[in-house]
């Protein structure tokens, strides 16, 4: 029971941290502005782990991507393979004896995670969008949610038409990422999990 307990503390800390690391980079990928509050919040949280990974992403040349600051994508990453192996190595699995073959399965789980958590993460800012749009457009979590899902939406639109006086780009986007996560991702790293 207490194993339990750890397992689902640790999983819930770092799921969130991973989240929160997302978010700061999708939040400047996207141009979200910082001056509001949830996008302080984000920046306050990941902070202790964001400054001295951009110092050594500098210091490797930010990996050949001058225009990209990825030390929070891979912040994120790194977070989600932390998880795998812990949870890997509590539930008893012989990981200072495994072979390359688990350490690349790993390796490809934490980068499903990941993928996983970031189609949700679109996935909910639509959908809350959406919701907000119609009962109050005014609140001060608008501006974030709207650059953070207006590419998704730009460019869904650019093939579905307006039905009457309602878009219907978010409904579109929400079916297909649920899709994607049902039958693609979370299945894949179902058999992954399987092999180890």
């Amino acid at each position: 029971m207490l194993y339990n307990a750890f397992l689902f503390l640790l999983k819930t800390v770092l799921d969130l941290l991973t989240l929160a690391f997302l978010l700061r980079f999708y939040f400047q990928l996207t141009r979200v502005p910082f001056q509001n509050q949830v996008a302080q919040l984000i920046v306050t949280l990941t902070n202790f782990a964001v400054k001295p990974m951009r110092r050594l992403m500098t210091m490797l040349g930010n990996l050949g991507l001058a225009k990209l600051d990825i030390s929070t994508l891979l912040l994120a990453y790194l977070t989600q393979l932390l998880l795998t192996v812990a949870t890997q190595w509590l539930r008893g699995f012989p990981l200072l004896i495994a072979g390359n073959g688990v350490w690349l399965t790993l390796l490809a789980i934490a980068l499903i995670s990941v993928i996983i958590l970031s189609t949700t993460i679109f996935m909910y800012a639509v959908l809350i969008q959406a919701i907000l749009s119609w009962v109050n457009p005014h609140t001060p979590i608008a501006p974030i949610l709207v650059n953070l899902t207006s590419p998704i939406l730009r460019f869904l639109r650019k093939f579905i038409p307006l039905a009457g006086n309602v878009d219907l780009s978010p409904l579109v986007f929400i079916i297909v990422a649920q899709l994607l996560l049902v039958t693609v991702l979370i299945p894949l790293e179902n058999n992954l999990l399987s092999m180890l």
